[in-house]
């Protein structure tokens, strides 16, 4: 039995009203600091001091939880004498105070459990599922912070839809499009920025001299190119040493009649027959494989590649 002192301390411990609110909560459920404070609707100073009041007589216990710490009513090891007080109180006590907790808890623990149960739903497939605000525009749009590029030549730029999206981000953007009304387009698009200017020409001769550019941009241009080869021999060509190339294109589909309103030429590519071509043009391919399916139909297959040009000093003797 405990002696006349301990038990003065007992009692104090249950004498205050807030410590008998927090003990109700967490009899029922694990919960944060946070949510304790939102619940009770006092400042976590005050909720935290009580918790540890409670701690330090074994009433509650603790667990990490991620960068959270979870509170929970000492089940298995509170000491005999707290167990009886606690008992007697949760049995007898009945209060509005306590009843207006509980309804605060259910409500919190409700969204807790809605803002858990998508994520957990789709884990492991989120990226196929929408949620609002995680679009792939948005999410290319903050990749974009992450680049920092130099010269760069927009191989079959179209209306410049791509290089207004990347021209903050490079020292110098060249639009190059065989279209006049295209780069028209292009250039009413992207008229107030310095830094980018308009080629009118084809990728099989690229109208720059040799090592003129950091990076070439081949989206969805190749299949209406008719020498593929040639092109990329010429990208290589206007590349310095240890410039990039990043192309998007088809992948090898059986659908020539519906892409040839596009303006394609050829139906798709292998990703072998790419890395060949690349390969054979001088870059050394870092990815060359098919990257995404088309939900519509006729769900044509989408193929990117990396590839880069040997630096000065592998191709120094």
């Amino acid at each position: 039995m405990p002696g006349l002192a301990a038990t003065t301390d007992l009692l104090h411990v249950f004498g205050d009203a807030t410590r008998v609110r927090l003990l109700a909560l967490l009899a029922r459920h694990e919960l944060t600091v946070a949510e304790l404070t939102s619940i009770l609707e006092v400042a976590q100073s005050r909720v935290s001091t009580h918790l540890g009041r409670l701690r330090e007589a074994d009433l509650l216990r603790d667990r990490r939880n991620g960068a959270s710490t979870l509170y929970a009513l000492n089940e298995a090891a509170m000491p005999a004498a707290a167990r009886t007080l606690w008992t007697l109180l949760e049995r007898q006590v009945e209060d509005a105070v306590l009843e207006s907790d509980a309804r605060r808890c259910e409500a919190l623990l409700r969204a807790r459990d809605r803002a858990a149960a998508w994520p957990d739903s789709v884990a492991g497939q989120m990226d196929r599922h929408y949620s609002p605000g995680r679009t792939w525009e948005a999410t290319a749009r903050a990749f974009l912070g992450l680049v920092r590029l130099g010269d760069v030549l927009d191989g079959g730029s179209g209306d410049g839809a791509v290089a207004e999206l990347l021209a903050p981000r490079v020292r110098s953007l060249t639009c190059l499009d065989r279209s006049p009304r295209v780069l028209a387009a292009a250039q009413a698009r992207l008229g107030r920025m310095p830094n980018v200017r308009y080629v009118l020409g084809e990728l099989e001769a690229i109208p720059a001299r040799p090592a003129t550019f950091d990076h070439v941009l081949l989206f969805n241009v190749l299949a209406s190119t008719r020498q593929p080869p040639r092109a990329l021999a010429e990208v290589a060509r206007v590349l310095r040493p240890g410039g990039g190339v990043t192309l998007v294109t088809l992948d090898e589909h059986a659908h020539a009649g519906e892409t040839a309103r596009y303006g394609h030429v050829h139906p798709g590519f292998k990703p072998a027959t790419i890395r060949r071509w690349l390969t054979h043009a001088g870059f050394q391919v870092e990815a060359c494989t098919v990257t995404s399916r088309e939900r519509r139909q006729p769900h044509f297959q989408v193929l990117t590649a990396f590839a880069h040009t040997p630096t000065q000093e592998t191709t120094s003797p």
